[in-house]
């Protein structure tokens, strides 16, 4: 039995027909840059995050980085930003101008760790980058004495709350990605930031269209980084299944906390109270985890790491002069969290599978 990390087909079969409509919409129309389905896609996803604005573009990491320009960031300001986290939260900082100052992660859930965050807080500092991981938030109400904003890195959190409050809307403004595997994906590299914020928003607007509002008129420079009009289609169709394929996922993830409950040796994921969670990976500490994981991947079950170098420790940020031990949290992260196979429509047999290798993998550590 093959067993995916994700399985994105099943997502299409989905919504294929949907697709395939709206596809041959946007064609008949000739309206593939910026087009209706751009701007109906931006109302709705601004709805689900509990904002005005929603701003389409690229890539989440171009998100990222029109989100700090948007806050007027550049060179010799710094933000804040956990060394847990993809490159892309620490590189769009770079991207910016500014410098990345990085902090170490819970040791339970991995998130942020708000102490340091706030203590590294200094007069360079313009902004605070939560990073949402896992699929669920970061306790930004913890930074609310932070004389700067937030700008949450909202990738992995499509659909999950906070004390009622929704991904995206616990700062100033935030930047996520669509890319195939998230919780709402497309088919292919998109993105898009999030804000309550007019000023921002239209800010945002302004940079990712080459600095314009209106054609041949730059005030400033820009990018070239909007949604496409095709991607649009592909995210309104999965954005109208999100919440149902949300909770698929939460009965996936209490599925395996039965199954692995008491498992020696493997220390379950857990959800910070007061969050929602929508498990965008399953993530589980285990000894030996490159062992273990290739034991896993042999037998047909697509575990994966999430990441196993922190941004500290990678070549493109040793500038920063950190080394092995500045950020032990993150580091043990790096060495022991194994990701497991979870997504809308995996089934009991499939999980009893994965929890039954992963038992038998644990036994010869």
């Amino acid at each position: 039995m093959e067993i995916p990390l994700v399985d994105l087909a099943w997502q299409h079969r989905a919504i294929a027909d949907e697709v395939k409509v709206g596809l041959e919409r946007v064609i008949e129309s000739g309206a593939f840059i910026l087009g209706p389905d751009v701007q109906a896609f931006e109302e709705e996803f601004a709805a689900a995050s509990g904002v005005r604005h929603c701003i389409g573009v690229g890539n989440g990491t171009d998100a990222l980085e029109l989100a700090c320009r948007a806050l007027e960031i550049g060179h010799g300001d710094e933000v804040v930003v956990p060394a847990n986290s993809f490159i892309a939260s620490a590189l769009a900082v770079v991207r910016a101008g500014a410098m990345p100052v990085l902090v170490d992660s819970d040791p339970v859930t991995h998130l942020l760790d708000t102490a340091s965050a706030l203590d590294r807080v200094g007069p360079k500092t313009r902004a605070i980058m939560p990073v949402n991981l896992f699929g669920q938030l970061a306790p930004c109400e913890a930074l609310a004495e932070a004389p700067v904003p937030l700008l949450e890195d909202a990738a992995q959190s499509q659909g999950a709350r906070r004390k009622g409050l929704r991904s995206g809307s616990l700062g100033a403004l935030a930047g996520t990605s669509f890319y195939p595997g998230k919780n709402l994906g497309a088919y292919g590299d998109a993105g898009a930031v999030v804000t309550d914020d007019p000023q921002l928003a239209e800010r945002v607007r302004r940079l990712r269209q080459h600095g314009s509002e209106q054609k041949y008129d730059h005030p400033e420079q820009g990018f070239n980084s909007r949604l496409d009009t095709l991607q649009a289609v592909v995210l309104r169709a999965k954005l109208r299944r999100l919440d149902a394929w949300n909770q698929d996922r939460r009965v996936a993830a209490g599925r395996y906390d039965e199954l692995l409950a008491g498992l020696p040796g493997v220390v379950l994921p857990q959800t910070l109270e007061g969050n929602e969670h929508v498990w965008h990976l399953y993530t589980v500490r285990v000894p030996e985890r490159d062992r273990v994981l290739a034991a896993l991947n042999a037998s047909g079950i697509g575990a994966g790491i999430h990441y196993p170098r922190p941004i500290h420790l990678q070549g493109a940020f040793q500038h920063l002069g950190h080394s092995r031990g500045d950020f032990p949290v993150a580091e043990r992260a790096a060495d022991e969290l194994l990701s497991l196979p979870i997504y809308p429509g995996i089934r009991p047999d499939q999980q009893e599978r994965v929890a039954s290798v992963l038992a038998a993998s644990l036994e010869r550590v």
